[in-house]
């Protein structure tokens, strides 16, 4: 498994692909050009005529002909990403071991301030310096707040605020009381300042949460000593002397109020996940619109029950943090145990997951954090532990462990921040632009049409893809008898006929277009279908509108028809979590005709339920159900049957990418209709694919396609080896970035060349070369940068071949080195071989 990177700005320059000319300069890049596009990270162009000076991080696109002479990858001193850090914990005549405080981060340090030690409460101000990994006490001066805890603080501009929590003696249980004041801290000066604010003020509280967005602190939930809160306030940070308190009128789905949970603002949005909330308390995690303050309960229905990851258990005393596009959440108590894994939550593809720690993490002596067993030691499960960003890390400290103990340890957490994976994406806007179609559906008796690729429909529902053969063999048996017809016999089967394709169903810009009739779908359900099959997503019912629940259940039953497995867990899924009171019915009629069952038992027990069955049934609708359905509900009320738990797993079926990846191993070889040839060796492959994934095939298939089906493949002027291809390959058709570090230099440039949506694979690439240069594949890494002209990785590879040669030379593959290779090993071997050396060998001669 390997491992991946995040470099900073220091760094040497490693020369990849011919074309470009690069020095390094006091950790700076310099590039000529005649003409060149710089591309930054969020993939904006611009255009550059004259000499520029570019930051290490600024990537290139190689896809302009105009380009000079070399590109660089920059390598240098880089922190190995999932990696935890135990760093040096809080000694006590600094500050005490603490739950229930806060932490903030300003420029290089971290600010902890308040929180109990387990007897008092505390209102001292600590800073840990995140270079030099120290602690002292912050200065401060003027009248901190009193000690309290449960407690929140932000930073806005230059200083820190903090509002409210519970103040009091928790030793003596005296004065105990919640508080709605408002302090600030200037970081310059050390001045502690209370804020006198007029009019209407928040309702004094603790435990709730706060965060800083266009220029206002705002402060939502909370407890206020009797009852849980989930009102919000606001108040500007920008001018002091004219503040003042205002009450944000909520709409949406507002949570439920609650106390302990975390905010964090990623993409202009609030999110809160969690918490303490009574009888209520669930898993959910909701978005906050600030600019209409509209709340959003973000659905998990599109996660299948049983397929990895779901979201974290429901948990209180926990903390989130936003980094680029995630969420990362990190300990709480779950349902009474005290979990550690780390959570991560993708806001652009509103899925989790649980984030496998880098295996070299350390403690402050640079011992790696392992058992014996080999495990690895995350920091241990807490709760009321506090956590801030710098950079592109997450420090936590202190909470609440084991036995109620304090904890005064401080961990540090290196962020990835690789560009997310388009996989879905581009497949999705493949189908929403109908370019490359070579399949139309012709559906129901109105015979309504829906265009879509066989590439793509054959390799995701075996169902269609028997449709779709026996279409071809009726299609091809038509051409032949038209062509006999025509041309009489074998005639007309010469220079002038389809081309066949190796692999291939049809030659390329002659042949109709394949028709395919299925009587029993309708169009509007069977165009949701189509859109699970690229993206392997459906869109959630609006809440509401009992329609589009009743759409989904006509996917359903295309989806049992089609026997595709994971939409019918996922239509089952949206239907179940869709059910209200206003539709119940209406959706258990519809399942009643469509004879879908399982959907039909759950209706019926959502009915029949002691909460609903009197609202239920004194509806409009209840005097206008069928008689054989009212009196199964009032016979189910009377008497209602034994509840059957199964112990069978569910199959959720294949994914997107276990179908892409089966379709590219040879389950599409039927269908190819394209010829990719690497070194005049032909690779059939898929037009829709190549060109959903890459600009470069989208334009050479819409403007110039070769008229013999033939393409051949280089990376600017270097044709990549086999393996390399195939690596690239498997990118294109699944989005796997697993591949031998000696792929990634072939690859590295590939991103700009064939125009992906991102940098992803280049990313990858990079981090595999930073990393995993080893004696195993160190021959095959000198031939890859021999062959790409990438100097100094040659050089480096060289240098690990002296300083192990006596492993190296053990390897087989030294024996398969070309011999100008060898010579250059015998070079370098000799230019490393000191005089005493050359002495002591010639006195053994």
């Amino acid at each position: 498994m390997t491992n991946s990177v995040s470099a900073n700005s220091s760094s040497n320059c490693i020369s990849i692909i011919p074309g470009w000319v690069a020095f390094d300069l006091e950790g700076t890049v310099l590039l000529w050009t005649a003409k060149k596009r710089l591309v930054g990270c969020d993939g904006h162009v611009t255009m550059s005529c004259k000499s520029t000076k570019v930051a290490p991080s600024v990537d290139f696109d190689h896809s302009c002909s105009d380009s000079v002479e070399y590109l660089t990858l920059n390598f240098g001193p880089f922190e190995t990403v999932h990696r935890w850090r135990r760093l040096p914990p809080c000694d006590e005549f600094v500050g005490a071991r603490r739950s229930k405080h806060t932490v903030v981060a300003y420029r290089d340090a971290i600010y902890v301030f308040g929180g109990d030690n387990g007897k008092n409460m505390l209102n001292d101000l600590l800073r840990f310096d995140v270079k030099d990994c120290s602690w002292c006490r912050a200065f401060t001066t003027g009248t901190p707040p009193a000690p309290r805890y449960h407690h929140s603080a932000v930073v806005y501009g230059s200083s820190m605020f903090v509002f409210g929590g519970y103040t009091g003696d928790i030793y003596s249980n005296s004065n105990l009381k919640n508080k709605n004041d408002l302090f600030e801290y200037k970081f310059a000066t050390g001045q502690w300042t209370e804020w006198k604010v007029e009019g209407s003020l928040p309702v004094a509280r603790s435990a709730h949460g706060a965060t800083v967005y266009s220029d206002k602190l705002w402060i939502f939930a909370g407890y206020d000593g009797n009852a849980r809160l989930n009102d919000m306030w606001t108040i500007s940070l920008q001018d002091r002397e004219h503040a003042c308190w205002e009450e944000i009128e909520q709409s949406g789905e507002i949570p439920p109020s609650c106390c302990n949970f975390p905010v964090a603002v990623c993409r202009d949005k609030m999110f809160v996940f969690s918490g303490q909330s009574g009888a209520k308390i669930t898993n959910n995690l909701f978005q906050f619109e600030f600019k209409g303050h509209m709340w959003t309960r973000i659905p998990t229905e599109h996660l299948l029950r049983g397929s990895p990851p779901p979201p974290p258990q429901r948990r209180y005393g926990h903390t989130m943090v936003a980094f680029d596009r995630h969420l990362y959440v990190f300990g709480g108590a779950a349902d009474n145990t005290l979990p550690n894994e780390l959570h991560s939550y993708d806001v652009d593809s509103q899925t989790w997951e649980v984030i496998q720690p880098s295996l070299d993490s350390e403690d402050p002596l640079g011992n790696e954090m392992t058992s014996s067993q080999g495990s690895i030691l995350m920091p241990s499960g807490r709760l009321f532990h506090a956590a801030a960003v710098i950079q592109d890390a997450m420090y936590i400290f202190g909470g609440t462990v084991d036995n109620n103990v304090r904890s005064g340890e401080m961990y540090r957490f290196q962020f990835s921040c690789y560009p997310k994976c388009t996989l879905h994406e581009d497949y999705g806007k493949l189908f929403e632009n109908r370019q490359f179609c070579d399949v139309e559906f012709i559906l129901g008796e109105r015979e309504e049409r829906v265009l879509g690729h066989i590439a793509i429909v054959t390799a995701r529902c075996q169902w269609l893809r028997k449709k779709i053969l026996q279409a071809r063999d009726r299609q091809r048996q038509r051409i032949k008898q038209q062509e006999n017809s025509e041309e009489g016999g074998e005639e007309g089967a010469g220079a002038g006929g389809p081309r066949d394709i190796p692999g291939g169903t049809r030659a390329s810009g002659n042949q109709p277009m394949l028709e395919v009739h299925i009587r029993e779908a309708e169009a509007q359900p069977f165009e949701v279908l189509m859109q699970f099959l690229y993206t392997d997503k459906i869109q959630y019912p609006r809440r509401g509108h009992v329609q589009d629940v009743l759409l989904i259940m006509d996917v359903y039953k295309l989806a049992l028809s089609f026997k595709l497995s994971r939409l019918e867990q996922l239509c089952v899924q949206y239907i179940e979590a869709s059910v209200d009171l206003q539709n119940v019915l209406s959706v258990c009629e519809q399942a009643n005709k469509l004879q879908l069952d399982q959907l039909k038992e759950h209706c019926l027990n959502f009915v029949v339920k002691e909460t609903h069955f009197n609202q239920v049934i004194m509806t409009k609708e209840f005097e206008h159900l069928s008689t054989p359905l009212i009196v199964e509900i009032v016979r189910r009320k009377q008497q209602p049957p034994p509840r059957v738990y199964s112990d069978q797993p569910v199959d959720i079926g294949t994914s997107l990418v276990q179908d892409m990846k089966a379709y590219l191993e040879g389950g599409g070889l039927d269908f190819c209709d394209i010829v990719l040839l690497l070194d005049g060796h032909p690779r059939p492959a898929h037009k829709a694919i190549l060109a959903a994934r890459s600009s470069y095939f989208e334009a050479m298939f819409r403007s110039f396609m070769p008229e013999d089906g033939q393409v051949n493949i280089s990376i600017g002027e270097m044709v990549p080896s086999k393996q390399a291809f195939e690596s690239m390959l498997r990118y294109i058709y699944y989005g796997d970035v697993n591949m031998p570090p000696e792929d990634s230099l072939y690859l590295f440039a590939a991103p700009y060349y064939y125009g992906f949506s991102n940098n992803r694979l280049q990313a990858y690439c990079k981090q595999n070369l930073e990393m995993n240069v080893t004696v195993e594949n160190v021959l095959q890494i000198l031939e890859a940068a021999d062959k790409t002209q990438a100097w100094d990785m040659k050089k480096h590879c060289l240098h690990i071949i002296v300083h192990q040669f006596i492993k190296v030379s053990k390897l087989p593959n030294l024996r398969s080195l070309s011999q100008l290779l060898l010579l250059d090993i015998i070079e370098s071997l000799a230019s490393h071989i000191s005089d005493k050396q050359c002495a002591e060998m010639g006195s053994d001669i």
